[in-house]
């Protein structure tokens, strides 16, 4: 089903700005109960047309069981960052400071307009995960998300404008790459996820606009077995690691490297697991593994394969593109005889592709998880100890333990990406929200005398 929208003219884009702008002004001097209050409001009309949501995102992703998660989880992200909120935004008291005649006042003062660009591999939970804490902290937000996915923004400003006090706080706006542009030359400050090439971009867009930018970028998730490891558990665990969404996570296993002991008991469980899973055709129910959503994703995938195939990779599953229903499909992909020379080890795939390398010491398994661009999380199978030990030594944001991408499903340790996979503070975490307002001091003089620093 075709679906084609206009993008905004430069005039349509001005007027949002300035709209936001002097919504933005009432909307941080209303205090912090008012703009908990507005955002509860939205969460109920957004919880009233969730079914038009799911049945947007589902025509666009062609998946339904994390559409679900995804609608629903929005509501819970409301809560929690109101809760956050009431505790963070409290009346600051004067109190002394180092000088005991000199009292100092702390306040905080939010970015006037925050422009969000959200990406198409989960675009109703991205376009929203820096939005909620911004609009709480005091801050007017212009979301831009992904051309790829654009049939749920047509509800969610039907959500939006049913919230008068929100609708000029919290736009949306359709458009491609160069709305994207125009957006970053307007805003205060900037919160992008997407690929690592047009990440820089932004960074460098921004730093020459003088703005903060906070970008969550491209992954390339490494997962350890050892020999101490569960293997039935590990195997589960990366399994849906890898491929739940089919794999289009920036916080997807792409790589396992397994200790040689065990490598071949471990790659028999999860190749016999990986047999059980089904794509989601023809019917979103039919199993678990939607389509790819983006055609140059498929691109990426293929070349990939062929480049792992034609340097001695072996395809134990999967291993192909299928076409169905006018759609492309990979089935989950378990891969050995893999190494570093290959795509498919050292270039984000972005696909259910599980290539496992056996490896002959934890040293030279952290070596090679290290061996990389990116550093945006991780996962480590074993013994406690030994496995904490080994995950500290990860270069990477997040590592679960006996367990996998356990930071998508929870927020509440902080966590920085590494190297090129992001650039910014936290945005896990009760203290994320500080991205979003500068800090300001009134300091005040309460000594009748004058100060012994001043000329006499």
């Amino acid at each position: 089903m075709d679906y084609t929208f206009d993008p905004p003219s430069n005039h349509d884009l001005s007027s949002m700005y300035r709209s936001g702008r002097n919504a933005q002004k009432v909307w941080t001097e209303n205090g912090i109960d008012y703009r908990i209050d507005i955002l509860q409001k939205w969460k109920k009309a957004y919880e009233s047309r969730s079914d038009e949501l799911i049945n947007a995102l589902a025509t666009d992703t062609g998946r339904i069981h994390e559409t679900i998660l995804e609608v629903e989880t929005i509501p819970k992200s409301i809560d929690r960052w109101c809760d956050i909120a009431k505790e963070l935004f409290g009346n600051s008291e004067p109190k002394l400071s180092s000088i005991p005649f000199i009292a100092m006042e702390q306040h905080t003062v939010p970015y006037s307009l925050v422009g969000v660009i959200s990406p198409w591999n989960v675009p109703n939970l991205l376009a929203h995960i820096d939005a909620i804490p911004a609009l709480l902290a005091g801050s007017s937000v212009i979301i831009k998300p992904s051309e790829f996915t654009p049939r749920f923004v047509e509800p969610l400003q039907h959500i939006v404008e049913s919230v008068h006090e929100l609708s000029d706080v919290l736009q949306y706006v359709q458009g491609d790459g160069n709305t994207g542009a125009l957006l970053l030359d307007e805003v205060d400050l900037i919160c992008f996820t997407g690929s690592v090439a047009t990440g820089k971009k932004v960074g460098q867009q921004a730093a020459k606009n003088f703005i903060p930018a906070f970008l969550e970028l491209g992954g390339k998730d490494a997962a350890i077995v050892l020999e101490s490891a569960n293997l039935e558990k590990a195997a589960s665990a990366i399994l849906w690691g890898s491929v739940v969404n089919a794999g289009q996570s920036c916080l997807s296993i792409e790589r396992v490297y397994c200790m040689e002991s065990v490598y071949n008991s471990f790659l028999s469980i999860l190749t016999e697991k990986a047999n059980a899973i089904q794509l989601a055709y023809p019917e979103m129910d039919s199993g678990q593994i939607g389509p790819i959503i983006s055609p140059n994703q498929t691109e990426i995938i293929e070349l990939h394969l062929e480049d792992a195939i034609s340097k001695g990779a072996h395809v134990h599953r999967g291993g192909s593109i299928e076409h169905h229903g006018g759609g492309d499909w990979v089935r989950p992909t378990v891969l050995s005889q893999v190494n570093h020379s290959m795509k498919i080890m050292t270039e984000e795939t972005f696909g259910p592709i599980i290539p496992i390398m056996s490896v002959s010491s934890q040293d030279e398994a952290i070596h090679y998880a290290n061996d990389t661009e990116y550093g945006l999380s991780g996962a480590v199978f074993g013994e406690e100890s030994v496995a904490k030990s080994i995950a500290k030594k990860i270069e990477a944001g997040a590592i679960s333990i006996n367990d996998a991408g356990l930071t998508s499903i929870l927020y509440d340790g902080e966590k920085n990406s590494f190297k090129s996979s992001g650039l910014g503070g936290s945005r896990m975490g009760p203290t994320s929200i500080q991205r979003f307002f500068r800090k300001k001091v009134l300091y005040t003089n309460t000594n009748s005398q004058n100060d012994p620093w001043w000329f006499n």
